[in-house]
């Protein structure tokens, strides 16, 4: 085979074999990459091939590819769930800071109109719609859109200007 008649097979089947990769694992680059390496095992088998099928050989080294990606992926799956990667966690300075976050977070919302807090964790912790909230708190979801919002400037203007 030669250059010009590999890159012409490149050229008129890269795309489709692309495509019928995806088909099969739902993943672009991971069908590009199989793509890819089927025409370089292709090129380097070039000189033991016949050019009988060259399509129907590309797409068997491609689906070859794909099962043993396929298998490779498996395998470290499941090895995965036996092997526990020691939890280092954040820097305590991270954490520290994190534990300052939570606190002033606590302040503000205890300081906050019963109104707005409530509004505001039906919205964020039990995640309501503004319409459920609405029907729950027999308000109007223009009222629970404003009490959310008026929320979420107080917490802003605590939390971040600070």
């Amino acid at each position: 085979m030669s250059k010009e008649e590999f890159q012409y097979l490149f050229e008129a089947y890269f795309d489709a074999l692309r495509t019928h990769i995806f088909y099969r694992c739902g993943d672009v680059d991971l069908a590009s990459d199989i793509a890819q390496e089927s025409f370089v095992r292709l090129w380097e088998k070039r000189d033991r091939i016949r050019n009988d099928n060259l399509k129907g050989l590309l797409y068997k080294i491609a689906n070859d590819f794909f099962v043993s990606s396929y298998r490779k992926k498996q395998t470290r799956d499941e090895y995965s769930k036996y092997v526990k990667c020691p939890d280092f966690g954040e820097s305590p300075q991270e954490q520290m800071l994190y534990t300052e976050l939570k606190k002033k977070y606590g302040e503000v919302l205890s300081n906050m109109p019963e109104t707005q807090r409530t509004a505001f964790l039906l919205n964020r912790n039990d995640e309501l719609s503004y319409a459920e909230i609405a029907i729950r708190l027999q308000i109007s979801v223009k009222a629970v859109e404003k009490r959310i919002s008026a929320a979420l400037k107080v917490l802003r203007k605590h939390l971040l200007d600070e």
